[in-house]
């Protein structure tokens, strides 16, 4: 609900950045043709009611809905100079004047925003601090969607629609023949019950700061959920740039699988054989420091949130390209 602050004009300080109206919209505008070119496939499978068992888990397993990925915001302290009425009604925003020969703007109230989200705020900077200042640890393989399947049923197989690469027994030796040293959580817990001693960690929930590290594809996955988690005060630009990091890492951790994908356009990184290995690898690398440079930028919109000092730059994980 708005709070009544927001609803008459107040101050803005002296460090608020002003945006003219055609400096904003032009900004809002380039993120609504980014946001609907990315969207245009799914939108249309949806529309037509059909599945896709690659980029549907980026709108099932993560709750961010493509119309809230269109909305565009600036982030904390900057100032919509001459915004429309609904843009001092949205949450968590308020009127300001920032002085007498302009307009009325819109900006952020990051009082109130702070005041309902603060923890959130905290534990999001917390967990992308330690994060990013750890070494990364690579060559998991991908295996934890390998451990998802492992001596299933064909009924019982997540994607049940789609074949597996090796087939059941092929799929069950690969597991049999490899360390899996899954540290996320959320990949951990959809292991089947006989995949779950096999992982050499044992990663919870309690435990995530503690545990997540910088080259897990999963957590470079999830830059994503906590860009989005602090929205509306992520720029837009960021949580739409940690939304492609999320889709390119889906593809490859979906490649790597034990699902054969080529029928939907995805050659396999065949994850058994050196070759598959070393192409992983590579790929991992990259990932990760896309990901570091994201929680970088993350963590500065959380630090403005705080009022904390500007956030000094992490350690580069040992290994990383």
């Amino acid at each position: 609900m708005t709070s009544p602050t927001s609803r008459r004009a107040m101050p803005a300080t002296d460090e608020a950045a002003r945006l003219a109206p055609e400096q904003w919209r032009a900004r809002e505008a380039r993120h609504h043709e980014r946001t609907d070119s990315l969207l245009a496939d799914h939108l249309r499978r949806r529309s037509a009611g059909v599945a896709h068992p690659v980029e549907d888990f980026l709108f099932s397993y993560y709750s961010h809905k493509p119309a809230h990925l269109r909305r565009w915001h600036p982030g904390p302290g900057t100032v919509l100079l001459d915004a429309p009425p609904e843009r001092t009604r949205e949450r968590w925003h308020r009127e300001v004047r920032t002085c007498d020969a302009e307009p009325p703007g819109a900006v952020l109230d990051t009082g109130a925003f702070l005041e309902r989200r603060g923890p959130t705020v905290e534990f999001v900077a917390a967990l992308l601090r330690a994060t990013n200042s750890r070494p990364a640890h690579l060559g998991c393989f991908g295996l934890h969607e390998w451990a998802m399947v492992y001596r299933l049923g064909p009924e019982d197989v997540r994607h049940a629609s789609v074949p597996l690469r090796l087939g059941a027994e092929g799929t069950d030796r690969v597991v049999d023949t490899h360390t899996i040293r899954c540290s996320h959580y959320d990949a951990y817990r959809f292991f089947t019950p006989e995949a779950h001693g096999r992982n050499r960690l044992r990663p919870t929930r309690e435990g995530q700061p503690e545990q997540e590290q910088p080259g897990c594809l999963h957590a470079g996955m999830d830059v994503y959920k906590w860009a989005y988690k602090l929205a509306p005060a992520v720029p837009g630009e960021l949580v739409l740039d940690s939304f492609e990091l999320a889709r390119d890492i889906r593809a490859l951790d979906m490649r790597a699988s034990p699902y054969e994908l080529r029928a939907y356009g995805y050659d396999p990184v065949p994850i058994e054989t050196p070759e598959g290995k070393a192409a992983y690898i590579e790929a991992q690398r990259g990932f990760t420091e896309r990901a570091k440079g994201l929680r970088e930028r993350l963590l500065r919109v959380c630090d403005a949130l705080l009022g904390t000092a500007p956030h000094n730059a992490v350690r580069p994980e040992p290994g990383a390209a």
